[in-house]
């Protein structure tokens, strides 16, 4: 590491005693890399055995990597905490400009510790941190106004980022999110939650370092040869032009676009909601993350009548990417592109995980349809697939809980399940909602045994895809556990980077070699490949000390019922690939 590089830098700020200190630690990034590999360590350090996840001893890790501000497409920010939603690891992965924004202020990671007695937003600029009193914007009912008078209080116009949340996060629902940049998330696992028990309503970080290379002559064939990449690939050209909402009609036309609660994998407005249409009817700009070449972020423009008046409309700017798509689409049987769009809206401004939210949603119809819950839990709402005005009524019932039906629904489906029965078409794996995609067995083992219970930890839906694609091909238990670890590994080295995996084509190992040694920091092939494995055997770790067992995981029956691609799936089959996963990571 250079020794004039941010990137050894860490800030830490005190909520309870309202200091801060920065202290060099370029061990940690020697060992870590930076981003994930960092903030597990700093996890390790920072966050007690046993810890109350809503409470003042839980830190907020945000860490970033050697090729942010240097190299195109490294523009996220790795925020690590414990999660109220799952009890154990929560990790959740940001665009926008957060990840510039830390290292121009001089910083390769930021540990909030602690909890402020009084609603406060924090302001790093450079050297400088700020505590500002945020009474008057807790409670404000829309996380964007927030958002604007912050923009308006605060400098760094351009050069910062601002982390808020919602309504949400303040009264402590599980899956709150944090929104940044407006149209960008830490979405899952609940860090919004933990902002929210910390009292802290928003965080703004700016500044203008100068980041060093070692070689420019290096650094820049590097970075030519990654930037040719990207804007020359095909995918990359297609998250252009659709995002990932072009995912949508592939996946229904093969069936596996979950679909009233995965009662079905495809669904009849599927080519309404589909990429292609919103680009048609909807689609009203195009923005990307900073040093991003590609802009993948894909908002809508959305036209909505005032009461009583056929003539005027407000226009709100709505971002779409397949997961909300099929959360609160296709997974609610909305096939009304206004309506899908005016829930996802709504769930933004509560400052809700879309992905949670369409889940928990979906059960409760279902649970309503069966029995188990009535108009008195559901506070007189009728939940109704495809009925988008009643589900933006329950979405603010979630944020602001009326009854004790609500406040279970704002412990995720898991919980609420537990409480109301219905377990068996409760769509959680280790406690987190499932995403989009039921392609075969791969995909749903990655939501079982990925750390983040994510879509992104290892793929494994494209695994199910290249199956289906080879006819013939059968696909075992041990062959797909392997698969998953080799991948969720080497995501651990691109989330250390931090790479967006959308990137993770360009972004091939003999590329980051080639890259780190620019950047000052030169890794061989065998280091990076130790990195990985032992990112993820720390976040394991993590996992079982807060009390995860692997071989307790549920596994939701819904998803054995409803055929895959590939055919129905076995639970044997899924449960020797999880003992096998699991003990791959421990060698």
């Amino acid at each position: 590491m250079l020794p004039d590089d941010p990137l050894r830098r860490i800030l830490y700020v005190d909520l309870s005693r309202r200091r801060f200190w920065v202290a060099d630690r370029p061990d940690l990034f020697e060992d870590g890399l930076g981003g994930a590999g960092v903030a597990i360590r700093l996890l390790e350090e920072e966050c007690p055995p046993g810890a109350d996840p809503l409470g003042p001893e839980n830190p907020v890790i945000l860490a970033v990597g050697p090729l942010v501000g240097l190299f195109p497409m490294a523009s996220k920010t790795v925020a690590m905490f414990k999660s109220p939603h799952t009890g154990n690891l929560g990790e959740s992965h940001a665009g926008g400009r957060s990840a510039v924004a830390i290292r121009m202020a001089g910083y390769g990671a930021v540990v909030l510790r602690g909890a402020s007695p009084t609603p406060v937003y924090v302001v790093v600029e450079g050297e400088n941190v700020y505590f500002r009193d945020a009474s008057a914007l807790w409670g404000l009912r829309s996380s964007a106004t927030v958002g604007r008078v912050i923009r308006e209080r605060e400098r760094g116009a351009g050069v910062r980022t601002i982390m808020r949340i919602g309504r949400a996060g303040e009264r402590g629902v599980t899956y709150a999110c944090v929104i940044t940049e407006t149209y960008r998330h830490f979405g899952r696992l609940g860090l919004g939650a933990v902002f929210g028990s910390k009292k802290l309503k928003a965080l703004v970080v700016s500044g203008r370092r100068a980041l060093p290379v070692a070689d420019r002559r290096a650094y820049r064939e590097a970075y030519d040869a990654v930037f040719g990449a990207a804007t020359e690939s095909p995918l990359m050209q297609k998250y252009h032009e659709l995002g990932t909402a072009m995912n949508v009609l592939p996946l229904d036309s093969i069936g596996a676009l979950p679909t009233r609660n995965l009662r079905s994998g495809r669904f009849e407005g599927a080519e309404a909601i589909s990429g292609e249409n919103l680009a048609r009817g909807y689609l009203g700009r195009r923005v990307a993350c900073a040093h991003c070449p590609v802009a993948c972020i894909h908002l809508a423009a959305l036209r909505i009548p005032y009461p009583n008046d056929p003539y005027f409309y407000k226009t709100v700017m709505v971002g779409y990417d397949h997961e909300p798509i099929y959360a609160v689409g296709s997974m609610l049987g909305v096939g009304d592109v206004a309506g899908m769009l005016r829930i996802i809206d709504e769930t933004d401004a509560a400052g809700l995980d879309v992905m949670s939210t369409g889940v928990v949603l979906a059960w409760a119809t279902e649970a309503l349809e069966r029995g188990l819950i009535s108009l008195q839990e559901t506070d007189g709402l009728p939940l109704a697939w495809g009925d988008w005005e009643t589900y933006i009524r329950a979405v603010g019932r979630i944020a602001d809980p009326p009854n004790d039906f609500y406040r279970a629904l704002g412990r995720g489906v898991e919980y609420a399940a537990s409480v109301y029965g219905g377990a068996d078409f409760a769509l959680a794996f280790g406690g987190n909602e499932m995403p989009g995609y039921h392609t075969g067995p791969g995909c749903h083992l990655t939501y079982l045994t990925g750390a983040r219970h994510s879509h992104l930890d290892s793929a494994g839906y494209s695994l199910d895809q290249r199956a289906a694609a080879k006819k013939g091909e059968t696909l075992t238990p041990e062959g797909v556990a392997d698969a998953l670890w080799e991948e969720e590994a080497w995501r651990q080295v691109l989330a250390s980077l931090v790479v967006c995996f959308f990137a993770r084509g360009v972004y091939t190992p003999e590329v980051v070699q080639r890259a780190l040694a620019a950047a000052g920091m030169p890794r061989s092939a065998d280091d990076l490949a130790r990195l990985g494995a032992e990112t993820l055997a720390r976040k394991h770790a993590f996992k079982v000390q807060e009390g995860f067992d692997p071989a307790g995981l549920r596994i939701p029956r819904r998803i054995l019922e409803t055929p895959s691609p590939l055919g129905v799936l076995e639970e044997e089959f899924l449960r020797r690939a999880i003992a096998r996963f699991f003990e791959r990571g421990r060698g």
